[in-house]
This record gives C-alpha cells, structure tokens and sequence, in this order.
C-alpha cells in the first residue's frame, strides 16, 4: 500500500495501545485475566467484568476502600503516588494495609504508563 501526502491534510500523531490487560488474583489461588481498554480504572473494569472481592461501593471517589488491591512489586514504579485522600482511605481497609503494596483500584488508571498490571484481592472488603 502506497502512502501519499494530501497537502492541507494533518496525519493523527501514531496512537498508542488502547488495550489494557489487569491480572487478579484471589486468596483462593484463583485468577482472573480480563482485557479493558485505557483510561479506566482497575476497579471499574473489577466491576464492570464482575471481579469477585473488588466492590467498588462509592463508585471511584476514594471515599470507601472496598476496591483495595495489593499491587505486584515489578508495576510499583509505574504507579502515581498515593495522594492524601487516597492515603487516608487506605487505613481505613479491612484487610490489613501493605505499606508498599496496598492501593484503591479506582486511583488506578490503565495508560501509557500501565497498560498492564498484576493485583491480589483481599479476602475481605468490607
């Protein structure tokens, strides 16, 4: 296929991957591997998909820690920092924080920078 330059047309920038991919695991040695396009969070593609163990009960707000994942240390340097509401909730969790893995799947977004990442759920939420 020949490309040709249309004068007064702008070519779209080279797009990067749309697709995500998040692995759950469970407590009870189960995994789940679901598909998700970026730009959504880890809690709602739980939700969305029916992920066993990630609530989501306040619908992303940070403001209820039924969507804790404990995140797999090879995706930490990825991750945003935890910000102070999300901090707070974190204490806040029914299972136990993990001061290094612990974060609330609805601060987590897929993009550039985590097109994939690796989670167990807690046993518990609530």
């Amino acid at each position: 296929m020949i490309s040709a330059h249309i004068p007064g047309r702008v070519r779209p920038p080279p797009t990067e991957s749309t697709h995500a991919q998040i692995i759950f695991h469970h407590a009870d040695g189960a995994t789940d591997i679901v598909e998700t396009a970026t730009g959504v969070s880890v809690m709602q593609t739980a939700v969305r998909n029916g992920i066993a163990g990630v609530i989501g009960e306040c619908g992303g707000q940070a403001m209820c820690a039924t969507c804790h994942v404990l995140v797999h240390a090879r995706y930490l340097e990825r991750l945003p920092p935890i910000d102070e509401d999300e901090g707070e909730m974190l204490q806040c969790t029914a299972t136990p924080r993990d001061t290094e893995r612990s974060r609330l799947g609805c601060q987590l977004m897929l993009g550039a920078d985590l097109q994939e990442v690796e989670v167990d759920v807690p046993e518990s939420q609530i």
